[in-house]
C-alpha cells in the first residue's frame, strides 16, 4: 500500500510529505517536555500545519472533481481544529468532532469516487461479461473523455478479454492526457509492456518497461515488470542489476516475492554460477504461501493472460520447491 501511494504522489510529492510529517512531528516531541498549556496549543497549532500541508501536497496530485470531493471531506475538520485551538474548555469536543468528521466525509463523499459505472463495470467484469463492462466504461468517458483513471481500467477490461490492440490505445490515450504526470505515465508504460509481453513483442515491451522504472526507480514493481522482461530476453545479468536482493525485501507479496527468486536463480544458472543459484533455491523453498497464491490465482476463469505469461514459471517453481538440491535437475532445465 505504501509503494502504491508512493507512486500515486509521485517521488517529489511523495519526499515533500514526509518531510512536513518528521518536522511537524519532531517539533511536536520537543513540545511534551515543555510545561504549560501553551505546549498543547503550539502542538496543536503543528497538528494543523501538518494536515493544512498534507492537504495542499495530496490535493495538488488530485484532478479538479477529486480535488473538490477532497475538500468537502477535510475542509469541516479543519475548522473544527481551528476551534479547538481558541477554545480551551471545548478542545476535546472540537478534537472528536473533526475526527468524526473526517470518518463520515470518508463514508459519504468517498463513495461518490466510485461512479455509478464503475460499479456497473465490475460486477459485469466478475461475471466475465466484458462487453458490458466495456460499454458502461466507455459511456462514462463520452462524459468525461479527459479522466486517463477511465482510460486504464477500460484498458484492463479490454486485456481481460483478450483485445490487446484496444487496450494498446487506451494506454496510448492515457499517456496524451498525462501532463506530466508520473503516476500516470508509469501506469500507461506499466500497461503497454504488459501487452507487448503478452504477444512476445520484447524489445517494445523492454522500452516501455525501462520508461516506467526511468520515472519511479525506487517503486518495486517498474523493477519487477523489467526484471520479468530481461528474464524473457535471457539477459541475466540485467536481471540480476535490477531484481536485488534489496528489492526482493521491499516486495509485501509472496507470490512476487517467489517469481523474483525464481528469475534470480534462472540468472545464476544461466551464468554458471550454480553455488548463487542454489542459495537463490533456499529463498524461492521460503515462498510455500506465494506458490499457493499463484495455483489459486491459476484456477480463474479470468486468469487466461496469466496462465499464457506465468504458468510455466509457476510449474517450475513447483517443481524447484520439491528439491533439496540443484544437483539431481536436468542441466540447463532452470534455464527453461
Amino acid at each position: 500500500m505504501l509503494n502504491q501511494f508512493r507512486t500515486f504522489l509521485g517521488p517529489n510529492r511523495f519526499n515533500a510529505l514526509v518531510l512536513l510529517l518528521v518536522l511537524s512531528g519532531v517539533a511536536s516531541l520537543v513540545f511534551t517536555f515543555v510545561p504549560g498549556e501553551g505546549a498543547l496549543a503550539a502542538q496543536t497549532v503543528l497538528l494543523l500545519f501538518f494536515i493544512v500541508g498534507a492537504i495542499v501536497i495530496i490535493g495538488s496530485r488530485l484532478d479538479g472533481d477529486q480535488r473538490w470531493r477532497a475538500l468537502a471531506i477535510v475542509a469541516p475538520a479543519i475548522g473544527l481544529v481551528v476551534l479547538a485551538i481558541f477554545y480551551e474548555q471545548l478542545r476535546p469536543i472540537f478534537l472528536g468532532g473533526a475526527l468524526g468528521w473526517l470518518l463520515v466525509g470518508m463514508l459519504t463523499f468517498g463513495r461518490a469516487s466510485a461512479p455509478m459505472h464503475y460499479r456497473e463495470a465490475i460486477k459485469a467484469m466478475r461475471k466475465s461479461h466484458y462487453k458490458e463492462a466495456i460499454d458502461a466504461m466507455s459511456e462514462l468517458i463520452k462524459i468525461e473523455p479527459d479522466d486517463p483513471n477511465h482510460y486504464r481500467f477500460r484498458a484492463n477490461l479490454f486485456t481481460l478479454w483478450g483485445k490487446l490492440d484496444r487496450a494498446r490505445r487506451d494506454y496510448q490515450t492515457m499517456l496524451s492526457l498525462a501532463n506530466n504526470r508520473d503516476n500516470v505515465l508509469v501506469e500507461a508504460y506499466d500497461g503497454l509492456s504488459g501487452i507487448d509481453l503478452q504477444v512476445g513483442r520484447y524489445d517494445s515491451a523492454l522500452e516501455a518497461a525501462q520508461k516506467a522504472y526511468e520515472l519511479v526507480p525506487d517503486a518495486w514493481v517498474t523493477a519487477y515488470n523489467l526484471g520479468l522482461i530481461y528474464d524473457r530476453l535471457q539477459q541475466p545479468s540485467d536481471v540480476l542489476r535490477i531484481l536485488t536482493v534489496d528489492l526482493l525485501h521491499q516486495v509485501p507479496e509472496s507470490r512476487h516475492r517467489l517469481l523474483i527468486c525464481l528469475y534470480r536463480l534462472r540468472a545464476y544458472f544461466r551464468n554458471g554460477d550454480s553455488d548463487s543459484a542454489q542459495a537463490e533455491l533456499d529463498r524461492l523453498q521460503k515462498e510455500t504461501r506465494g506458490l499457493k497464491d499463484w495455483q489459486r490465482i491459476m484456477e480463474s476463469d479470468q486468469a487466461d493472460m496469466l496462465r499464457a505469461n506465468f504458468d510455466e514459471d509457476v510449474q517450475l517453481a513447483a517443481k524447484l520447491m520439491s528439491l533439496h538440491s540443484l544437483a539431481p535437475m536436468a542441466e540447463g532445465e532452470p534455464a527453461r
